[in-house]
């Protein structure tokens, strides 16, 4: 099993380019839903006598600006370049896109594009934290093998050498 997930190497930067592209998809329907209901009601403000609840309006806007933010931020870690950071960051999306999943299926199960957006953005960023704690690994292997210019100073001390470089 590990061997398959070795195989398959997911960046942290595809992920958070997912992640982002499925969090403009949320931005935008959200938002179209929200204009919509908005023109709905005001239609029916001015034709009958009432309409719906200016809440409605404010909740679909509301998500639609929470998901805009989160576009933002995925686009922000990308900067990252720390792998442990990284590795976390991608955890904590993980986890996110999976409650988020969840709650779809056992809330709204008739929104199936949006679900199956949220469980690929989830499994992508799971599979890219497994990738990163491989990479962390590799890295400190490497970082085991090769000695420190401060190291190789104070060796070149121990052993007599008279003018070891800096």
């Amino acid at each position: 099993m590990s061997y398959i997930v070795r195989k398959i190497n997911i960046s942290s930067k595809l992920s958070f380019i997912i992640s982002t592209i499925v969090s403009f998809i949320f931005v935008a329907y959200f938002a179209y839903k929200g204009f919509m209901v908005y023109f709905v009601q005001k239609t029916m403000n001015d034709t009958f006598v009432g309409g719906s609840s200016d809440i409605t309006v404010t909740l679909w806007f509301a998500i639609s600006g929470v998901m805009g933010l989160s576009m933002f931020l995925f686009f922000q870690f990308t900067k990252i370049k720390d792998l442990n950071s990284q590795k976390t960051i991608q955890k904590g999306i993980f986890i996110g896109w999976a409650t988020i999943s969840l709650a779809m299926i056992f809330y709204i199960p008739s929104y199936t594009f949006f679900i199956i957006l949220t469980i690929t953005a989830s499994i992508v960023s799971l599979l890219s934290s497994i990738t990163l704690k491989y990479n962390i690994a590799e890295n400190l292997k490497k970082k085991k093998e090769t000695l420190s210019e401060k190291e190789i100073y104070l060796l070149q001390k121990l052993a007599g050498v008279k003018n070891p470089k800096k």
